[in-house]
Formats: structure tokens, sequence, C-alpha cells
């Protein structure tokens, strides 16, 4: 099966679905960095680095051999800096919250047996709901039935409290109903966000000991060698012999190890480290050490910055920067924060997977990446869903 990916970034959906059996033939990104990353992780793909708001559907269709209809999946998340619940303003005029329409119009050209979105949890709720309105009103208008659910990446074996939305659309005259990935794995995460209850799927206690066990930030670390932060060192091996399933996973015939390094941080915040316990933060800090605005803050307040992750837990949402002063990206066992290796391990990356570009720009492919592990889930379910 065949699939298009727009917005591919570093390529965590397609990396997924390739898992899930489905070959990407296409993919558009403009970053040129990120478009690297993507084509030397998947060399058989064609990727066009370019903005989608100047590409032309139908040359972008017919200069790459592609009949309208013949493609299996279009999958793609638009860029959900507009739409996050952790974005300073959320405004229907951001013009990053229009590049779904982009998709779209890409999608009217194409015209798949299948459609994913995938965004952020906070996309349900802007403008009141009228952004989810208007991608079902464009969907129903190019033939499709679309539904959305919130899936949160721990029940798929990712060790990460990651939420994020995923539309899925067949077309009408598709037989089957549209339903989401099954929960595999019995994690757990609080979810403050609007229609969080409605649409974020429940482990029923009657089947919670059929689930499996949630993938810990332990099961994703610990086969990875010490080392010290800002030194690269380029390729490393492996500290022991896979230690559990996960690591089996990402490990797979790899007998190399990339981008196990990390950025060094200042002196303070080395010493503030010493203070946190596994599973501790900020508020282990003695207060004349903590930065000035924190020293102001509520014990309430701020409750993932500063801290260190717990090796029987799950890691906080990966982000863009693992900053100490952004959330929970202190490493269980050392004085630093995690490698770019480690948050692609939790991330669900398997570790042949090679980022390129700065150290900044690493981080940033992997934190705004879908999880490889979601998107297998999301494919299988795919499969099911057009097969004929």
């Amino acid at each position: 099966m065949t699939v298009v990916d727009l917005f591919s970034g570093a390529g965590g959906l397609s990396c997924g679905l390739e898992l899930a059996g489905f070959k990407p033939i296409l993919a558009n990104e403009i970053n040129k960095v990120y478009a690297n990353t993507y084509k030397n992780n998947h060399p058989d793909t064609i990727v066009v680095v370019e903005d989608i708001r100047n590409i032309s559907e139908t040359e972008f269709l017919e200069n790459h051999g592609i009949k309208p209809g013949t493609v299996d999946l279009l999958a793609g998340g638009p860029p959900c800096q507009g739409f996050s619940v952790n974005a300073p303003i959320r405004s229907l005029d951001d013009p990053r919250n229009h590049l779904f329409k982009e998709y779209l119009r890409i999608a009217s050209k194409l015209l798949p047996k299948a459609i994913v979105i995938e965004n952020v949890p906070g996309i349900v709720s802007l403008g009141k709901g009228t952004v989810v309105e208007q991608i079902y009103k464009e969907l129903d208008q190019l033939g499709y039935k679309v539904d959305h659910r919130i899936l949160f990446a721990g029940h798929y074996g990712v060790p990460q409290m990651r939420f994020r939305t995923v539309f899925i659309a067949i077309k009408k005259n598709n037989p089957h109903d549209i339903t989401f990935p099954e929960i595999q794995y019995n994690a757990t995460a609080v979810a403050n966000f609007a229609k969080a209850k409605e649409l974020c799927l429940e482990i029923l206690p009657l089947f919670e000991n059929d689930l499996k066990k949630h993938t810990t930030v332990k099961d994703a670390l610990s086969d990875l060698p010490a080392i010290e932060a800002g030194i690269i060192n380029e390729e490393q091996s492996y500290s022991s012999e896979p230690q559990n399933n996960y690591q089996k996973y990402l490990r797979g015939k790899n007998k190399t190890l990339f981008n196990h390094y990390c950025s060094r941080v200042a002196a303070i915040n080395i010493h503030r480290m010493q203070f946190i316990p596994q599973g501790g933060s900020w508020r282990d800090i003695p207060i004349e050490l903590l930065p000035e605005g924190l020293k102001r803050a509520r014990r309430s307040d701020h409750t993932k910055r500063y801290g260190r992750l717990h090796p029987d837990g799950l890691c906080s949402t990966v982000l863009t920067k693992c900053d100490p002063h952004w959330g929970s990206f202190i490493h269980p066992n050392y004085d630093r924060i995690i490698s770019v290796r480690e948050a692609a391990r939790m991330q669900s990356f398997p570790d042949f997977y090679r980022f390129y570009g700065s150290l900044t720009e690493q981080y940033e492919q992997v934190g705004n990446a879908v999880p490889p592990l979601l998107a297998k889930a999301i494919g299988e379910k795919i499969k099911l869903l057009i097969k004929e």
C-alpha cells in the first residue's frame, strides 16, 4: 500500500506507516534540514522541498507520475503551533492555522482511499470547534466520511505522555465504519484539555489485565552508554545487550548508536540538578538556588519544570527543546538533560533512524515528530478500513 506524506518533517509518521506495511512514495517538507533527515532515512521516497502554498496540486501529482485515486493513503500533520494549548496566543487568524486547507487542497486532487490528519489536542477547541467543523465540511464535499479522536501515545507502547488528535477519513462508498486503534498498553496520564472526556479512548477496568505493561523510561534507556554533556561523538557502541522487548525493537539489527549526545547546561543548572531526586522537580531545589521566576511561583505551578525522569514512569511530552526550564528532561541517573537519541527513543524512533543538522535542529526534529509506534497503530487500522 502507498502513502503520500505532507508536512513530513523528519519522517516520524512515514517511519511508523512503513512499520505498518505502507510504502511512502512522495513527501513534502518546507525545511531543508528536516527534509534531509527524511531523505536519508527514506532514500526511495521522492521528497519535494517547498512551501506547500507554492505547489500546484496538479503538477505535484503529474510531475511524479501519480494519478488521482491511485494512492492508498494521504497522511500528514499541518504545523500545530497555532493550535497548541501551550501557545501564548491562540487565534483563528494565525496563518499556521490555515495550512490544513493547503493539505485538503492536495487531497482534492489526489483523492486517496483514506486520509489521516494528525495534530495537537488544542485543534478541537480552537474557535469553539469551528476548525474541526471546517475539516469535516470540506472532507464531506470531497466525498469522504470522517471521524476524530484524541489518542494517547502511551497506549501504543511509546514511553511518553503525549496526546495527539487524529482525523481518519475514508470514502463514503467504503462500507466500513471508521474505528481507531485499540489500546494495547496499560498506560495512564491526566488529559487536562478541552473535549478530553469525549474524545480520549479509555481503558475499561474489565480489560485492564489483558493489556501489556506500559513501556517505561528505564525500558527505553538502560542499554545506552554514559556520556558527557556537550561532547559530540557521532558513533558509539551500546553498553549492553538488549534488556527488554522495547530495546529489541529499537535496535533491530543495528550495531552502531547515532545521535547520542546532549547540550551542555550552565553550571548553576547542574548544581540545581544535584538536589532533584528521580521523579522530582523544581520544588526539590533550595529556594535560594531557584531562578527568580520560580522563587515567586506557587508550589502547584510549573509542575514539570526542572523535572527528573523516573525510571519506572513515562517521559513527559518531548518538546522541540529539552531544556530543564521547559519540562521533565533531566536524565534519571545523571545530572544532564537527555540526549537526542534518548529523546528519539522516548518518541519510539528505531535506532537506525539518524537525525541530521545542528544539535538544536536535531532536538527540534525529534520533538516535532509523530511517535512512530503511534503512527504504526494508526496505519494498521487504516489497512483494515481500506482492505478490499
